[in-house]
């Protein structure tokens, strides 16, 4: 990395630095993940210290220091903060998608991680847009990140043997769907909607997805957290505060008869 570079980010999480000063985490399009100083964004004076808030996309300008670059410019690409804190459910699974992006990419040796963050722009840019369930959006983001990772659930065949399926067992130890000779002690007995939503969420077919009921969401929902938490070792601190709320079906109209 050169001493004085320029990348497009997504701005993670923000803490505090002194008296008027930031400290940013980004995950950058060429970089990888950085940690860097945003001086003097705290004042009410600071021209640019509101594009540098999570959810945000921006293109920064940063100085290579030893232990912390410094952010010298920042310009907004899309302004999806506005989007996504304005709505609870949006905004908290905002938040697991920041964290679980901040978890599963390394800040060590400045790699790039090219399709992780494609994929937190494409989630963040969904939230902030609104267009579909948050929960789903989010279950997506996992999923695909946890491929990414090389954690991805089996789902259409058996996670131990590699027995073609439909199975009707998942165990999270055992890495996803298991067959009856494989099954270890307990694993769960998801509905065949469940596996069909994880396998629709992994591979973007919104169709399936946007069709699935509220409760095959749920059951989807928890078996992707315990999924992801399992591998990672360790909760997600915003995860239980993610609002699992499907939008209800409205039957359709019957219509009067005449006269």
């Amino acid at each position: 990395m050169s001493t004085l570079y320029r990348d497009t980010a997504v701005v993670l999480r923000v803490q505090k630095l002194g008296e008027a000063d930031r400290i940013v985490t980004l995950l950058t399009k060429r970089y990888g993940k950085i940690r860097a100083v945003a001086k003097g964004v705290r004042r009410t004076r600071s021209r640019w210290g509101a594009r540098l808030e999570p959810f945000n996309h921006v293109d920064v300008q940063c100085y290579a220091g030893r232990s912390l670059d410094v952010v010298t410019q920042c310009q907004t690409v899309d302004a999806f903060g506005s989007g996504v804190v304005a709505d609870y459910s949006r905004y908290t699974a905002g938040c697991a998608i920041l964290e679980t992006a901040d978890r599963i990419v390394s800040e060590e040796g400045g790699e790039p991680s090219l399709r992780v963050y494609l994929l937190l722009v494409g989630a963040i840019r969904a939230l902030s847009g609104g267009e579909r369930d948050a929960s789903l959006i989010l279950d997506a983001f996992l999923l695909r990140a946890m491929s990414h990772a090389g954690w991805a659930p089996s789902i259409s065949e058996c996670a131990r043997c590699a027995e073609p399926g439909p199975h009707r067992a998942f165990s999270v130890q055992g890495g996803g769907a298991v067959c009856e000779r494989c099954r270890p002690p307990g694993s769960v007995t998801p509905s065949p909607e469940t596996f069909a939503l994880l396998d629709a969420l992994l591979h973007g077919d919104w169709d399936v997805a946007d069709a699935a009921e509220p409760f095959t969401r749920r059951d989807t929902s928890g078996l992707v957290a315990a999924h992801l938490q399992w591998h990672m070792e360790r909760q997600l601190r915003s995860l239980p505060l993610v609002e699992r709320r499907a939008p209800e079906r409205r039957e359709p109209a019957v219509p009067r008869p005449p006269g």
